[in-house]
């Protein structure tokens, strides 16, 4: 498959001979070359990404970035420097990575700059009908623009891969996309994330971190559940998109970047700033458009359209590209109300496919109810109604004294861990001896 091929370019041929072996042991597909020269004798654009030196024998491995086209090339430095990493972040590398380093490191930028779908895959992934023809024919229009997008929605319902759309269609997508999920990161680290630091700006600031922010100079910074960003990261962060500069923490100096943003959030940004806890001048500087997306269960006959995309991906990863659904478990998946959007309905097919050992899927693989016992709120529009937060801590509350935290997670299309996460940040924990 094309996606497991690698292209490592590497004068070092034993360093390259022991990236190679651990690359295939992880069931990649390896190819070497010791120089541009080399390189440039395969088709680069037939490789899922390049992992590349930046000192090779001939020229620099920089070079690649634009000879790449769309393919993702990783650039590795042994004289790394904040200099370098800015540079080469600018001319378009998906990522930089200083020597030496450990491969299981590498391993993990490799999944996420591999995971990224085609322009093609994302615009057939948007669905069909009325509500999402509606959202994209806004895409086509806003996206050539420059302008700051906001992207409502419940979890799971593709806000992620609506900023990827916008990306590819705007005129920075020679560019890669940079992404942050902002509930993933402690608000103590957050700064340091997007706006970067210098040496010694705080205790454990070894050396100097290029932010986010200025990685994603003549891209596209996309922030996930921005309504979980701190107060004081929100100030920084619209500066940057009043002033246009960034100011790296522990630095008196501010650097020039253009930078355009894409957030989203699946919370009620109108009552957050009702609350006080977002800023207001943000909230309009971000929302200048706003895409809302529609919950899955409302959106007809896209479901069992997304269903067979996914029965399509799962069954040719696992080589059973015969599998098909049968009339019970088409049934079943037109039924159920997907608490968890499009991600829970992917991970329903996943499961059924690996569990499969017949021809055809049956609505008992599938491990969903026909008549779901609960059913999440759509999304509200931005009045100040009760937010999903509020229904989650209500459902919790009200269930946990009848459930496992399985059953919980399960009902509320979510993970046992993003519900533990959930409890501790809305501060209704579990009583020890009832986790089950």
């Amino acid at each position: 498959m094309a996606s497991q091929n690698i292209l490592i370019v590497d004068a070092d041929t034993v360093f390259r001979s022991s990236l190679k072996a651990f690359l295939e042991n992880k069931n990649y597909k390896v190819c070497e070359a010791g120089s541009v020269k080399d390189a440039v004798k395969n088709e680069l654009t037939a490789f899922a990404a390049i992992v590349c030196d930046s000192r090779l024998p001939g020229g620099s491995g920089v070079n690649l970035i634009k000879m790449s086209g769309s393919t993702p090339v990783i650039i590795t430095c042994a004289q790394a420097s904040l200099r370098s990493a800015v540079d080469v972040m600018k001319r378009g590398a998906a990522d930089y990575l200083p020597k030496p380093y450990d491969f299981e490191e590498l391993l993990n930028i490799l999944e996420d700059v591999t995971a990224h779908q085609p322009l093609e895959t994302v615009i057939e992934m948007l669905g069909q009908c009325d509500e999402m023809v509606s959202v994209s024919s806004q895409i086509d229009k806003v996206a050539p623009t420059d302008t700051n997008v906001l992207i409502a929605g419940e979890s799971g319902t593709g806000k992620e891969l609506v900023a990827r759309k916008i990306h590819l269609l705007s005129g920075r997508a020679d560019r890669q996309m940079i992404s942050l999920n902002c509930a993933a990161i402690p608000d103590a680290l957050i700064e340091s994330e997007l706006f970067g630091h210098e040496k010694g700006a705080f205790s454990g600031a070894t050396s100097d971190r290029v932010g986010l922010v200025e990685a994603a100079d003549g891209s596209t910074l996309f922030l996930d559940e921005i309504g979980e960003l701190p107060l004081s990261a929100q100030a920084r962060l619209l500066r940057v998109l009043q002033e246009g500069e960034v100011r790296r923490i522990g630095s008196v100096e501010t650097s020039q970047v253009s930078v355009r943003l894409i957030a989203s959030t699946h919370r009620n940004v109108q009552a957050l700033v009702n609350e006080g806890a977002f800023r207001e001048d943000l909230y309009y500087r971000l929302n200048v458009v706003q895409l809302s997306l529609p919950p899955l269960r409302v959106r007809g006959q896209d479901i069992l359209l997304l269903a067979e995309h996914f029965l399509a991906q799962a069954a040719e990863r696992h080589g059973k590209t015969k599998l098909r659904f049968n009339d019970s478990a088409r049934t079943r998946i037109s039924a159920y109300n997907w608490p968890g959007n499009i991600r829970e309905l992917e991970n329903a097919v996943q499961r059924a496919v690996i569990l499969c050992d017949k021809k055809t899927i049956g609505a008992e693989l599938l491990a969903v109810e026909a008549e779901p016992a609960t059913k999440l709120p759509s999304l509200e529009s931005q009045s100040g109604a009760t937010s999903l937060e509020d229904y989650f801590v209500g459902f919790v509350k009200d269930h946990q004294e009848s459930m496992t935290e399985t059953e919980l997670a399960e009902k509320l299309g979510i993970s046992r861990k993003a519900l533990w996460q959930k409890r501790q940040k809305l501060g209704i924990p579990r009583e020890r001896g009832r986790s089950r």
